[in-house]
Formats: C-alpha cells, structure tokens, sequence
C-alpha cells in the first residue's frame, strides 16, 4: 500500500471547558491569518463563529462549526466545539474529522470538569493535543501550575508517551498574542499558527484506497436541500460523480454529487473537486446523515460508526393542554410536536426520541439537563407550545445490579461557606474526592449522582448567596446510591383563574414566595408560589378588596409586596417535582399541577396512599 501525506493541510479541531476563550482565539486566528478582507463587513465583530442567537445570548458555543484559513500557503481546517459535557454529542463526531487538537486551558481556573471530558474524547481517537494555556494576561495567572495540572490530567487518562510529551503555546486570546515561552516578546497570534503547522500531523492516506468520505455534519438550504459535511480519508470526489451511501444500517444506494463546497474563512465555496485529507459539504443526496459512509460505485466499503455516548437524562414532551393554549403559539398539536422533535434527530446525534402509550407524548432522552433545554428553547422561539415533565436520570442493568450515572462535580466556594457545601452535597449522596484551600475559596471536586444535581445549582447559590461556582460532568455508572430528597418545601397553587391582585398577593406573603406579580394571569392548578412548609396548599390569587362607603384608617396605605421569584427555564426545569409540569410558550414559561383541580388531586392522592388519607 502506498501511503501519501498531504504538506499543504491540517486539520485541527479546537477543544476546551466552558467559557476558556476557544471561540475568542478562533476570531484572532481569522483576523491575523488575512482571511478577512481589509473592507469586509463582518456580521459580528466578536466571537465570530457563535452564529446561533442563544450562542451569543449564553456566551457558549452549542454547535460544533467549521471554518478554514490560509496560512504561509497550508490551509487549516479549524473545528470549533462545544465545551459542555451535554453537547459531548457534537464533540464526538467532530473529532473524527481531525487530525490533531488545541487543547485550551485558562491560565487561572486550570483543568476543569469539562476539560477532562473533552481531552478523554481526543486521546480516544489518538489524537495528540497541542495545549494553549490561555488568558495569561489575567494578573491571577498560574501558568506553571496549571500546566502541572494538566501534566496529571494526561497521565489520570492514560495517555501515552507520545501524548504526554505535549508542546506548549501560551497565548491571550482577548489581546491577540501567543508565544512559545512566557518570555518571549509577541504582538500577534504568528507564533501559534506556525505551531499549528510544525506539530498538528499532517493528512495521511493510501492512494490505492478507493473514496471514503464521512458525514460528520449536516446543514439544510431551502433550494438544494440537506447538505452533507464531512472529511475526505481516501480518494477524489467531484461535481457530478456518482457515488454509493452506505448509511447506519449498512443499505447501500446509489446518487450522483450535484455540488462540492469547500470551507473558506466563514463561507462555503463551490469547487470542481477535492481529495483525501480535505473537509468539504457536498449536495445531491437527498437523506445523508451523519455517520453515513459516501463511497465509490466500484467498491464501495463502509467507514465504523460515529460512537455517540448514551443518553443519561430523560423528560416526556407532550402538547399543551392547559387553560391557556394556544394563545401565543402557531404550533399547538402533536402532529406539529412529533415533526419538529424527529426532524431534531436529522443533526442532533445525542438525543433520543420515544413515542409512548399516548399520542400527545414523546420520551425524549439527552446528555444533561443544558442539552434538553436547549432544544426546548429553540422550538419556543420557532412557535411551539409544549409542557415538559420533571427530569428523570436513565439507569442501566449491568451484571445484575440496578447502576446510574455519576457526574464529577467541582465546586468553588468562599472559605467561610465551605460547609455549605458539603452539607448539600452530601445530602445528596456526593462523596469527596479532593479539597484544598487557595487564598481566600476551597476548590472541592466530589462524585455524586446525576439526580442528585438537579435543582443542586439554585441550593448552592442561595446558601452561598451567589458566590459558588460549580461545574460538573458526566462521570461513570455505578450502583445506585438510595434515594434523594429534592425539593422540601412545597408549593402554592392558584384555586381559580384570573388576574392576580396585588391585595391578595399582599395577604399571601406570610404564606411563602410568590412566582407571579400583579395583573398576571393565573388559572386553577398554575402553581403561584413556594410554600414555607412541604405540604401543597391551594390559595385565592385574584381576590380584590370588597368596596364599602365605610371610610378606614389603613384606606391610604399602599401594598407593600416583597419581590417575587423570577426563573429561567433550567431553573424552572430542576424545581418542579413528579406531579407537575413546566408550560412552554412562545412568549412565557409557567409552573403548573399535572392534575389542575383540586379535588381531583385529592382523589388520585387517596387512591394512590390509601392508608395515608386521615378518616373524618
């Protein structure tokens, strides 16, 4: 077999944990490598390649995108992926299309969570890393320190002797600079691509191989419909070839490539052909799919599967039957809830989707609770009405034993709230694996149950009065640990529908926190506050003050209400318990019983804990 080796290309993908500067470093590599004209106009100037509105709403990257620069005559495909473990869907089938990785590390924070994730992913492929120790200008910069870290991050993964000899950029993304050595003078962003060039290998191949191409991505255009994205490993492809699809299932089918696009910067460009070691997107198969094998006609041999890890969280989607729907969505019936969560499955790789014994319902399984509501979010602002149950984790049957995922969790905290910490945790079944004390915060990492961080945020937040940072990700299946308590408070739930007064709000506040303010409309079973003891109680929202000719001493006082409760929708999503449900509108989220009525709970309940209902 002859082996060939392409000098003019490397494929790079570009890995880290959450907020490190991955997508900043894209734009400086972009700007400084001349990719863009002098007089371009650029849609946004800052974190160019989050080009999804929740990306730069949230300041995270969700979808995995490709771009390509020009550098010193090599063109360098550059892969930008997520940094949260709930999108590890993305990372997974992005990798394979890589040839070497940028392992980003902030210079302060050091390995996080997410950073191990990631970095398990691309030793997994035999990737080797060129690590970037990132935000070196931040003045509580720890370089040596945290290229320690990463040293033990790479042994505690079993990296090889290849891998664990990893070279060293450091670099400001935010400034533009980089530099092989802290002390060297730099101004510009030079000194990383020409590592990039020295140390990511270089695209090797077997000329005597027939074409193998994988999908890896797919995009969608209204005038040639899906479109495929993907890495060449052997051959040539050009416009018009005829070609064999082997998807998932191993069915072949035979289709002709009516386009081949190749990247350059943030634009596709149409070309006449391309060859192995090259990442193009191609027209012309109408139901490409990821992971799906495009091959010659001649001899036409399938690629492995793309391996997705399993789900670990699932939650019922199911049409809004409340009161109020309708009223703000365009999407309203099943029939538009089914088509919109299966045509979900077309790119996103880690989500499951399961019909269930009603047709109103769908089973929909994901990587964390950030993955689901995503998704949720995004078919809010397409139009859809839906309510969403209670987060559950997905347990597993492994030799006998009933296992459930664990998630390694870190968390930072101010010295004095360290207790906090572990109390919460430790309720929840988390176990410490490490603790130390910097200047004035306890970095802790625990192992704990999935279900056991549902709803762990918002705790830790409100015990260490904002000042916790916490980060977690999936970790391993282990024997189930026992049960959990989650929320011990209960809720105050809306007797009747209406428009919620401010007098009644006012008499109510004894009674706990309120989630809605005056003038919001309310209907019976929509939950309207946190009770201050655990049981439910139902409560009059909408009654006014009844009007007399009697003149009071109080008449003149005004209403006095303390602040009520706002969520987002993960917050909304970890607080709700197995009888209730989270309302989802274009326009609002709300809070609402399964069961609306009253009466009708207090019937389920008797039928469910017979010997539990008091005789009167």
């Amino acid at each position: 077999m002859a082996k060939t080796v392409r000098d003019n290309v490397r494929n790079v993908a570009i890995i880290a944990h959450v907020d490190h500067g991955k997508t900043t470093l894209v734009d400086q590599l972009l700007k400084q490598s001349g990719t863009f004209r002098v007089n371009q106009q650029i849609q946004h100037s800052e974190r160019i390649m989050d080009s999804n509105d929740l990306e730069r709403e949230r300041g995270i990257t969700i979808l995995a995108k490709n771009t390509a620069i020009n550098y010193e005559g090599v063109k360098i495909n550059i892969i930008d992926t997520p940094g949260h473990a709930d999108f590890g869907g993305e990372v997974e089938r992005v990798l394979k299309m890589a040839d070497g990785v940028l392992l980003l590390v902030d210079a302060a924070e050091g390995v996080m969570p997410q950073t191990r994730f990631v970095l398990r992913k691309a030793l997994g492929y035999n990737l080797n890393p060129l690590v970037v120790i990132n935000k070196i200008d931040r003045p509580d910069a720890r370089c040596q320190d945290v290229i320690n870290e990463v040293f033990d991050l790479f042994v505690d993964l079993d990296a090889n002797d290849e891998q664990l000899d990893f070279k060293i950029v450091y670099a400001s993304g935010r400034n533009g600079y980089a530099k092989l050595s802290l002390d060297d003078e730099s101004s510009d962003i030079r000194p990383l691509l020409d590592a990039i060039i020295q140390f990511v290998p270089k695209p090797c191949y077997d000329t005597e191989f027939p074409l193998q191409m994988q999908i890896a991505s797919l995009d969608y255009n209204d005038y040639v419909g899906r479109i495929g994205i993907g890495r060449i490993f052997s051959g040539t492809i050009t416009t018009g070839q005829q070609v064999v699809r082997i998807d998932k299932t191993g069915k072949q089918s035979l289709h002709k490539i009516t386009e081949v696009f190749a990247f350059v910067g943030l634009s596709r460009e149409k070309t006449q052909s391309a060859m192995a070691g090259d990442i193009i997107a191609l027209t012309g198969i109408e139901n490409i799919d990821i992971s799906d094998t495009i091959t010659s006609v001649e001899n036409p041999q399938a690629m492995p599967l793309i391996h997705i890890d399993e789900p670990t969280l699932s939650m019922v989607f199911s049409v809004n039957n409340s009161p109020f729907c309708g009223k703000d969505g365009k999407f309203v019936t099943s029939r538009n809830l089914r088509e919109r969560l299966f045509r979900e499955l077309r790119s996103n790789v880690a989500l499951k989707v399961d019909e269930t014994a009603s047709p109103d319902a769908f089973c929909i399984s994901g990587r964390g609770l950030l993955h689901l509501s995503i998704l949720i979010e995004n078919m809010r602002r397409e139009g859809y009405e839906l309510q969403v149950s209670k987060p559950k984790v997905i347990y597993k049957e492994i030799y006998g034993k009933r296992m459930e995922p664990m998630e390694y969790v870190v968390i930072d905290v101010p010295k004095e709230m360290e207790g906090q910490a572990i109390s919460l945790l430790g309720a929840r079944k988390g176990e410490i694996v490490s603790m130390k004390t910097e200047k004035q915060y306890t970095h802790f990492e625990f192992k704990a149950p999935s279900r056991g961080l549902i709803g762990l945020r918002n705790r830790l937040l409100s015990s260490t009065r904002g000042e916790a940072v916490m980060h977690h990700n999936f970790y391993d299946y282990e024997p189930y640990k026992g049960d959990i308590v989650h929320r011990t408070q209960g809720v105050l739930v809306s007797m009747a529908a209406g428009e919620a007064t401010a007098y009644a709000l006012e008499g109510l506040q004894d009674r706990g926190i309120m989630f809605v303010k005056p003038g919001e409309e309310v209907y019976e079973g929509m939950i309207v506050g946190e009770h201050c003891e655990q049981n439910d109680i139902v409560v009059n929202v909408i009654r006014e003050k009844k009007a007399t000719n009697i003149r009071q001493a109080t008449g003149e006082k005004g209403v006095k209400l303390s602040p009520h409760r706002e969520f987002s929708l993960e917050m909304a999503l970890e607080y709700i318990e197995d009888d209730e449900l989270v309302e989802i509108t274009p326009k609002t989220f709300r809070l609402r019983k399964k069961i609306l009525t009253e009466n009708e709970r207090r019937t389920t309940r008797r039928q469910q804990n017979p010997e539990k209902v008091a005789i009167p």
